[in-house]
């Protein structure tokens, strides 16, 4: 952390910390969320109120408000997630620069990397039988890429219009391909994630660091349209040892499309789960005020120092874990 910070400080980044309570968690459809009420004292009806899954409103609300460049330690809560990389309670190093884009943050990884490699006993580091140096000249892939030279799958080729990818189409090429079966109720993002995690994954950031990069735009709720391609959203994701380690985007700076997003998100959400979650009224606002262009990041910091010990199990690098 101390490193980190100095990282950052020497970039002209400030630090914050933004409340974790709020009105909305987060709403990605599948993540499950810490619910409360905030009891007024006054006699007024109590708010339900929830523990966030991410600081990402709050400090896009202080992009809004004339902040250029940030980063948080936020302490994240998401319900119903353990595994040997999952904890309902853990810590995200998230950072916002306006006038920036994906690109910008991808060189700030790049550093950031470097600047850990300075402070570490060795720089070729082992997890769950991969190595990987983080001093190796980075390496990049597309998403579609990636499908291509690991399965031998087109993947936009399912995905001819962007917002409603072909569930059929992609099913049958993971049977072709890779005589993967699927169910009938299997969404495309469904099947996208079984080859993804089985196929993909594992081969990522293995002997030197990997940013797997261009997702299709289905898969980027709060990023803005790839310039060049607007089937792809500017989107892209750190790995490490097959470890994923970062998610970062240009963000989505339009509040009309922001909220048809959100709304078809909590339609999801809605039809596999039962819930859905309020919408940050707040957050629209802001970004109807005007949120400059921008690009931020949430790296996993429990997953980094995971990552930098060889830990095989999160709730070893924890220093209580909940139980």
């Amino acid at each position: 952390m101390a490193v980190l910070r100095d990282f950052f400080a020497s970039r002209d980044f400030v630090e914050v910390e933004t409340p974790a309570l709020q009105v909305s968690p987060g709403l990605e459809p599948h993540l499950k969320a810490f619910a409360t009420k905030l009891e007024d004292p006054f006699g007024g009806d109590d708010r339900p109120m929830y523990l966030h899954t991410s600081p990402e409103f709050a400090m896009k609300k202080l992009l809004v408000a004339g902040e250029p460049r940030m980063f948080q330690f936020a302490r994240a809560f998401r319900n119903g997630e353990r595994s040997p990389t999952h904890h309902p309670e853990f810590t995200l190093l998230e950072w916002y620069r306006a006038g920036a884009t994906y690109c910008d943050l991808m060189t700030d990884c790049r550093e950031l990397f470097a600047a850990c490699a300075d402070s570490l006993p060795e720089t070729k580091l082992s997890w769950q039988g991969k190595t990987c140096d983080i001093n190796d000249e980075w390496r990049f892939l597309t998403v579609a890429e990636a499908f291509t030279k690991y399965c031998g799958i087109d993947l936009l080729a399912t995905a001819l219009d962007p917002l409603a990818p072909d569930a059929a189409l992609l099913a049958v090429a993971g049977k072709a391909k890779l005589n993967m079966t699927f169910s009938p109720e299997d969404r495309w993002e469904d099947i996208f994630f079984k080859i993804f995690l089985d196929h993909i994954e594992p081969n990522l950031g293995v002997g030197a660091p990997m940013i797997l990069y261009d997702y299709p735009l289905s898969m980027a709720a709060l990023s803005r349209v790839h310039v060049e391609a607007p089937r792809l959203a500017e989107r892209f994701e750190v790995y490490i040892c097959g470890l994923e380690l970062a998610n970062g985007f240009s963000e989505l700076t339009d509040p009309v499309e922001q909220r048809r997003r959100f709304e078809a998100d909590m339609d999801l959400k809605q039809r596999l789960y039962g819930s859905r979650y309020p919408i940050d009224e707040d957050f629209l606002d802001a970004l109807t005020a005007g949120m400059p262009e921008s690009a931020g990041i949430a790296l996993g910091f429990d997953r980094l120092i995971m990552l930098f010990t060889g830990a095989a199990h999160i709730e070893d690098v924890l220093w209580a874990p909940v139980d």
